[in-house]
């Protein structure tokens, strides 16, 4: 192994010899607590230190790293105190995740580093969005974000990397090509010669360098910072290593030739550099002693605090209120009385562009939506009003902008991402329950990113463009979500959505964008999420829904009973998620029989949960059994006869009739 220490002085190099060796004592010692029970699971980096550590410290300090399983050096040399990293591999408070997520699934904004999520590649589209908000702050910072060779086959992986090109984003993509991915080797991973030569088909740079060498990666890392500080662009690394251990303990090494630990063992990234190190006169064997004598005693003193922590105290209080960043809402009223009729599609519109004045942090982005306007018009004249940098075209990749929009909260900004059709989230899926919801519960950071989704039939669009999904987040923790039924509500929703700092998926009907009108006030105002509306005042029955179905019920209740529209109460929930649990119970105390009904398939509906709560809760107030009604469980067809059927609004009528005369 050659070394290039350049101009270097030997107090540099002296340095970079403890920071490599820091993380491969650490390791032995946590290989020792996993035989002996004391921590639960371990991914070894051992043979791959010098990736980590050389790519950490060519950095500046403030510059952000997205590291993975086997980085345990970019974590020691961002100087994180080790009682705090053993006891995040222990399960204790004093990690940074209060127990809540294991090894290095956490991140810190101390630190500059961004935790992974066992689904590895979502990790490299935050890293884009980190680096767009450095793009757009002019703040000349480089953003590492790490995949290991198995990552690359993922979706995300392409995503990430064509937005960072499109975009011209300063990020470094690093690849630990380590040979495997868990057992499947790199020949049945991808069929390029080497996972450099991808950059090539995104236009973008790419090298390959030896892993293992220490001053190598430092060299490299440190130039390609420095260059895109000033020239901001994507660049794609890939770093040849050997992972000497299993993908975890438990998995092995039997799949591995015996060959290759022979030749790999060779290269050793620590004991190559410390031998180079002697023969320069920089290390001997009397300094080796006393440097690893001075980590051991840091491990030990980690070790022994981490050991007097507690467990942490489980309380159901804590474990709900971690779900969401600290926000205190409160209402902002309009400043005039000034008011205008809107369209619903309007009302949305004025809202995003009164947002965004209001917040220069924001960003919008999403397919379409710059000159364009977006297929709804919603954005239409934005990138006038606010420019390109802010009103952003994307490249068809769901996943990657929810990702981007995640990495833009991370340096205090606003994402509001359109997908096109709400259909569409399935390509964002990951991104959205398994990192925007989750975040701030594992380690405090919280999402500001708000997801709009066109959603609904009645419009004769088939399948792929008509789906009501809201169902699909409903059940997931760590989500809001927000579904306005008319012109006033959807502006000062949507206001009060992008005010929030938390993940918010907000509905718009489109069937209800050009159909509906409404006197609103002109000047930005807000309402508050998580509260009902009692859209309509009655005696004998409640109705309870959301979007489209207040309408229904409407119209409903209009055609059933044109002397007595007050035999029907109409309760629009407006938010899904919190649902208004005080407002569903004063209508049922009020009326005594209740129907819940939306547009969504009726099985696994929000209704059934609401049902289902209100039966448990509310029974002693009840005269009828709790009906529900919902669309058939079927896709959305096309044809408007066979759409006609598929709705549930016909069998909203037979049952309110039913509810009524029970």
């Amino acid at each position: 192994m050659k070394f290039d220490r350049k101009n270097y002085k030997d107090d540099l190099l002296l340095e970079l010899y403890k920071y490599i060796l820091k993380p491969r004592m650490i390791e032995e010692k946590m290989l020792v607590l996993l035989r002996q029970g004391r921590i639960s699971k371990w991914f070894a980096g051992i043979g791959q230190e010098a990736i980590a550590v050389g790519s950490t410290l060519a950095l500046e300090p403030d510059d952000y790293i997205l590291p993975l399983h086997r980085n345990l050096g970019v974590f020691t040399s961002r100087g994180i105190p080790l009682e705090r990293l053993f006891a995040q591999f222990q399960g204790k408070n004093l990690g940074f995740t209060k127990g809540r997520d294991r090894s290095f699934h956490f991140g810190s904004n101390e630190h500059h580093i961004v935790g992974m999520i066992s689904h590895l590649g979502p990790q490299l589209s935050v890293g884009s969005g980190i680096a767009l908000a450095n793009l757009l702050n002019n703040d000349k910072k480089v953003t590492i974000a790490f995949s290991g060779d198995g990552g690359t086959s993922e979706g995300e992986f392409h995503e990430a990397l064509n937005v960072a090109a499109v975009w011209n984003l300063p990020v470094i993509f690093m690849i630990e090509n380590n040979g495997y991915g868990l057992s499947t080797p790199v020949n049945e991973q991808y069929k390029c010669a080497w996972l450099k030569d991808k950059g090539i088909g995104y236009g973008m740079e790419a090298i390959q360098i030896d892993g293992n060498n220490l001053l190598e990666v430092y060299n490299t890392i440190r130039h390609y910072a420095n260059d895109l500080r000033q020239n901001p662009r994507p660049i794609l690394v890939e770093a040849l290593t050997f992972r000497m251990r299993g993908h975890e303990e438990a998995s092995g090494t039997k799949y591995v030739p015996k060959h290759l630990f022979e030749a790999w063992g060779k290269k050793d990234p620590v004991a190559n550099y410390e031998t180079y190190l002697k023969r320069q006169g920089i290390l001997n064997d009397h300094i080796i002693q006393d440097i690893r004598a001075a980590i051991k005693q840091e491990i030990d003193g980690g070790l022994e605090i981490a050991y007097n922590e507690p467990l942490p105290e489980a309380s159901v209080a804590i474990e709900e209120t971690d779900l969401f960043a600290p926000y205190d809402f409160t209402p902002t009223p309009p400043q005039s009385t000034s008011r205008s009729s809107r369209r619903f599609v309007d009302a949305i519109s004025d809202g995003l562009k009164q947002s965004m004045e209001k917040y220069p942090n924001s960003v919008v982005m999403g397919q379409d939506v710059a000159e364009y306007g977006g297929v709804f018009k919603i954005t239409e004249g934005f990138v006038d009003h606010f420019g390109k940098a802010r009103v952003r075209n994307t490249p068809l990749c769901e996943s990657a902008i929810v990702g981007v929009g995640l990495g833009l909260s991370v340096k205090k900004y606003k994402a509001i991402v359109e997908m096109q059709f709400a259909d569409f989230v399935t390509c964002g899926f990951n991104q959205i329950v398994n990192n925007l919801a989750k975040i701030h519960y594992r380690w405090g950071q919280n999402a500001d990113v708000v997801v709009r989704m066109p959603t609904g039939a009645g419009v004769g669009a088939g399948p792929f463009h008509s789906q009501s999904n809201e169902a699909w987040f409903f059940h997931t923790p760590g989500l809001k979500i927000v579904y306005p039924s008319s012109p006033y509500d959807a502006k000062g929703l949507l206001t009060a959505a992008i005010e929030e700092p938390n993940p918010i998926m907000y509905f718009e009907h489109k069937a209800l964008y050009r159909s509906i009108t409404e006197d609103i006030p002109d000047d930005y105002y807000t309402l508050p999420i998580g509260k009902a509306r009692v859209v309509q005042e009655g005696e004998d029955i409640s109705f309870i829904t959301y979007g489209m179905g207040v309408h229904w019920a409407k119209q409903i209740a209009a055609e059933l009973f044109p002397n007595n529209p007050e035999t029907v109460e109409i309760l629009d929930l407006r938010t899904l998620l919190p649902w208004d649990k005080e407002a569903v119970e004063a209508t049922v105390k009020k009326t005594g029989k209740v129907i819940v009904a939306h547009e969504d398939n009726i099985t696994g509906g929000i209704g059934a949960e609401i049902a289902a709560w209100i039966a448990e809760h509310c029974f002693k107030y009840l005269d009828a059994p709790v009906m529900r009604e919902g669309s058939l469980d079927t896709p959305v067809p096309f044809s408007s006869t066979l759409e006609q059927i598929y709705l549930p609004k016909e069998r909203i009528k037979e049952k309110m009739t039913t509810l009524l005369n029970f």
